[in-house]
C-alpha cells in the first residue's frame, strides 16, 4: 500500500493578476471553463479567448505555465481536466479551475492521471456543494489525498499509462473525424445555416419543432450504473446516469438548457428520462431528425445563453429563432448518407470500448500499487 499526501503539499501556489489592471491593452489568452474539452481532456484550441487585458472577464486571474494540471471545480463529475501545454504557457485561466503545478517530488502526468480517477472525480463528486450547480473549491481540491511512491516510480506509471492513453486518445481522434466529415456533408449539402447560400426557406424554429423541458428527477433517483429495469436520463450536459422511469419513447433531439455546456445537442432513440435541465424537440413539421440535429449543432446554440453565473436557454428565445428548412426528401438523403459513415463510426466505437477497458484497469492498478 501506497503512502498517501496531501495534493496541496505536492503542488506550489500559483501567481494571480489582474489583466484588466496589468495588462489593460495588451492582448492575452484565456481558458474558460469551456475551454477544456471534457471528453479528450484536452485544451480545445478553438474556445480560447484572445482578447485585450481591459476586456477580461473578472474570473481571468491565474497565469498558468507549460505542464499545470487544470482541474475544474464546477460539475465535478463531468472531470473538466487537462494539462497545459507549451502553447499556453503564460497564458491566463479562469478562477473556474484549481491549478495544480508539481513541486520536485511529484511527478505532472503522475497527478495529471490520478485526477481521472474514479476515486478522485467519486471523492469531488461527495464533496461538492449546490444541487443546481454542484462545485468543490480549490481548497477542497488540495486537501485532498493521492497515493505518492517515489518519483522514479511515478515516472514509470505514467510511461505505463501514457502508452495506453495513446492508443484511446488516438481511437476517439478517428471518431472525431467521423463526425467533421458528417458536419462537412451537411455544409456541403446544405450550406452553411447561418449564412444560407443555398437561399433555403426559413422558419421559426418554433414552427418547425415542438421544445419543452423534461421532467425534474431527484439526485437521489439516479443511479450510476446501468441496468436492464432503468433507463437512460439526460440533463443539461448530457447522460446524468440511470433512472426507473421514462418520459419519452422514439427518435428525438435534446438540446442542454442549463449549465456551463447549454446549447449542445445530442440525439437519443429509444425510451429515456429527460430532465428540467434538457430540452426535447417533438416534431410539428415533417423533418429528419439527424438532419436537424446537424442543423443545430452548427447554430452554435449557446451563444443565446443568458446569466453569467448559472447560463441558461430560454425556450421563448429559441422557438423564435430564424432557422433554415430544407427539402424533405434532401434531409432524407442527407440522413442515409451519414448512416453509412455512422457504421465506420460505430466500429470505431468498439475498439474505444476496448481502450478504454484497458487504461482503466491499469488506471485502477497503477494507484493500488500494482503496477511498480
Amino acid at each position: 500500500m501506497m503512502e498517501k499526501e496531501k495534493i496541496g503539499n505536492i503542488t506550489e501556489k500559483v501567481s494571480k493578476w489582474d489583466p484588466r489592471k496589468d495588462a489593460l491593452n495588451q492582448f492575452i489568452s484565456y481558458i474558460d471553463l469551456s475551454s477544456v474539452d471534457k471528453d479528450l481532456k484536452k485544451i480545445n484550441n478553438d474556445k480560447i479567448e484572445v482578447i485585450k487585458g481591459e476586456d477580461a472577464p473578472s474570473r481571468a486571474r491565474q497565469l498558468v505555465k507549460q505542464n499545470d494540471i487544470l482541474v475544474s471545480t464546477v460539475r465535478p463529475n463531468l472531470n473538466g481536466v487537462a494539462i497545459i501545454e507549451e502553447d499556453y504557457d503564460n497564458a491566463t485561466a479562469s478562477t473556474g479551475y484549481s491549478v495544480l503545478r508539481c513541486k520536485e517530488n511529484c511527478y505532472f502526468r503522475y497527478l495529471y492521471f490520478w485526477t481521472l480517477t474514479p476515486a478522485f472525480v467519486e471523492d469531488m463528486i461527495n464533496k461538492a456543494s449546490g444541487a443546481s450547480y454542484p462545485a468543490v473549491s480549490d481548497r477542497i481540491i488540495k486537501e485532498s489525498k493521492i497515493p505518492l511512491p517515489p518519483l522514479p516510480t511515478q515516472k514509470k506509471i505514467a510511461a505505463i499509462l501514457d502508452a495506453a492513453d495513446a492508443y484511446r486518445q488516438k481511437t476517439k481522434a478517428l471518431i472525431k473525424k467521423y463526425d467533421e466529415l458528417s458536419q462537412s456533408l451537411f455544409l456541403d449539402m446544405f450550406g452553411d445555416p447561418v449564412v444560407n447560400p443555398k437561399g433555403w426557406e426559413k422558419k421559426e424554429l418554433g414552427l418547425i419543432t415542438h421544445l419543452k423541458a423534461g421532467n425534474f428527477v431527484s439526485a437521489s433517483e439516479i443511479n450510476s450504473i446501468k441496468s436492464v429495469d432503468l433507463y437512460p436520463c439526460y440533463g443539461g450536459n448530457g447522460l446524468r446516469g440511470f433512472v426507473q422511469s421514462y418520459t419519452h419513447d422514439g427518435n428525438f433531439v435534446l438540446i442542454g438548457r442549463q449549465g456551463a455546456l447549454c446549447g449542445n445537442v445530442k440525439t437519443v432513440n429509444g425510451k429515456f428520462h429527460a430532465t428540467e435541465h434538457a430540452i426535447v424537440c417533438s416534431q410539428k413539421m415533417e423533418y429528419n431528425t439527424l438532419w436537424l440535429y446537424y442543423l443545430l449543432d452548427l447554430l452554435n446554440l449557446n451563444k443565446h445563453a443568458t446569466g453569467a453565473a448559472q447560463p441558461g436557454l430560454n425556450v421563448g428565445t429559441l422557438n423564435k429563432l430564424d432557422v433554415v428548412y430544407a427539402p424533405f426528401g434532401l434531409q432524407n438523403q442527407f440522413a442515409d448518407r451519414i448512416q453509412k459513415i455512422e457504421v465506420q463510426k460505430a466500429q470505431a466505437q468498439e475498439s474505444l470500448v476496448k481502450a478504454e477497458e484497458l487504461f482503466n484497469s491499469l488506471l485502477g492498478r497503477a494507484f493500488k500499487g500494482e503496477i511498480n
